[in-house]
């Protein structure tokens, strides 16, 4: 990952993935994922509404993010003073039912996440280019013990646009997840006015069921 891309995104507000409400495939498929008091890991989380939403609905929250501000701006959103601490490579901003990694996802290992029941991923596939995807995949299921997983993605022309968001059609989410997952499409929808009004796009949520 280019960690400069990212900080220079967030320094200059250029974060269209921010929403001002939790996501409603969230809301409406968290449940039948995993059960409230269970710990989620939300990988990208930056300062995203979806974390509080997860904690005021009782779930507990882990999260990775590799520009510190944000998590800094999550912390303040929320009303929790965290404390901070080094954890391996990275640091370690814990409060109240809420853990966030800053750093790189890829330095993040599993000893130091802990035992987490689910993964959300909203913003973290869709923002890798190609070639990264498969090796963050594997982590992540690494990382969380092959636990359950809501994933959203986007399918569009990536050819009238480039990412991030990347285009993630199913054909590449069955290659990347098939072989330790049973993948079920749960819903999909028109993105309203297109991405970044260039390019008509499709939203897709799936559970990711570990294979037994």
């Amino acid at each position: 990952m280019d960690a400069d891309f990212w900080r220079l995104r967030w320094r200059d507000g250029q974060t269209g993935w921010r929403q001002s409400a939790a996501h409603p495939m969230l809301t409406r498929h968290i449940p039948a994922i995993v059960e409230p008091y269970a710990r989620v890991f939300v990988p990208f989380c930056g300062d995203s509404v979806d974390v509080g939403w997860l904690r005021a609905a009782g779930y507990r929250v882990a999260g990775v993010e590799l520009v510190e501000s944000a998590v800094e701006r999550l912390f303040e959103n929320l009303g929790v003073e965290p404390e901070v601490e080094t954890a391996g490579a990275l640091k370690r901003y814990a409060g109240e039912g809420i853990d966030v990694f800053v750093g790189d996802l890829f330095d993040l290992t599993a000893g130091d996440l802990g035992t987490v029941d689910a993964v959300y991923d909203r913003a973290a596939l869709v923002a890798l280019p190609p070639e990264t995807r498969p090796a963050y995949a594997a982590h992540v299921s690494a990382l969380a013990g092959r636990a359950p997983q809501l994933l959203i993605s986007f399918d569009y022309d990536q050819s009238r646009m480039a990412g991030p968001p990347f285009s993630v059609p199913g054909e590449e989410v069955s290659a990347l997840y098939e072989s330790a997952y049973d993948l079920e499409l749960l819903e999909s929808a028109e993105v309203e006015g297109g991405l970044k009004g260039l390019s008509p796009a499709t939203e897709i949520a799936w559970s990711l069921k570990p294979v037994t």
